[in-house]
C-alpha cells in the first residue's frame, strides 16, 4: 500500500523538506516535477526535511507528461482552489496520486481543465486572494486520503 504526492515545478524549499519530513512519516512516496525553484542541495530544503531524507522514496520527472505516461492517469487527483469537489467529497484508493501545483501560480489551468472530475479543494475563505501554504495542504488532503484507507501501516 502506498499513496504518492506530487508536486509540480515547486518553488520553496521549506515546503518541498516539509512535504518530504510527511512523506517519510506515512510511508508516502514524493514525485517532483521539474523544473524546481531550488536545488535538491538547498540548505534550506535539507533542514526542512531534517534527517528523514533517507526514509523517503523521491523520484523526479522533466515534465508532467513523462510523470503521466509512467503512471496511470485514472489514479491522479488535482488539487486546486478552483477545484470541482471539497477534498473529503472524493473516494481515494491505494496508489492513487494527489498532484499539487507551484506555491505562486497552482497547477495550469489547463489541466485542471482536462481533469475537472478528479479536482479537489479545501474548503476556505473566497474573499481573501491568498490560499493555505503548500505543506499544509498537503497535509490535509493526505490525510483525509490515509483517513478513508483506514491509516494503512501507521499507529
Amino acid at each position: 500500500m502506498s499513496l504518492n504526492i506530487v508536486l509540480v515545478e515547486p518553488e520553496i524549499p521549506q515546503n518541498t523538506g516539509n512535504i518530504a519530513r510527511t512523506c517519510a512519516l506515512t510511508e508516502t512516496k514524493l514525485h517532483l516535477v521539474k523544473p524546481l525553484g531550488f536545488s535538491v542541495e538547498d540548505k534550506y530544503l535539507k533542514r526542512a526535511g531534517l534527517d528523514y531524507w533517507n526514509l523517503v522514496d523521491i523520484f523526479y520527472y522533466d515534465s508532467f507528461e513523462e510523470l503521466i505516461e509512467k503512471h496511470k492517469k485514472e489514479k491522479f487527483f488535482y488539487a486546486t482552489t478552483k477545484g470541482k469537489k471539497k477534498h473529503t467529497e472524493m473516494e481515494y484508493f491505494d496508489e492513487c496520486f494527489l498532484v499539487f501545483g507551484k506555491e505562486t501560480k497552482g497547477l495550469p489551468m489547463d489541466l485542471i481543465s482536462e481533469n475537472w472530475d478528479r479536482t479537489i479543494r479545501i474548503p476556505m475563505k473566497k474573499d481573501i486572494p491568498r490560499s493555505l501554504n503548500l505543506a499544509n495542504s498537503v497535509n490535509i488532503i493526505l490525510f483525509e486520503c490515509l483517513r478513508q484507507l483506514d491509516f494503512p501501516n501507521l499507529e
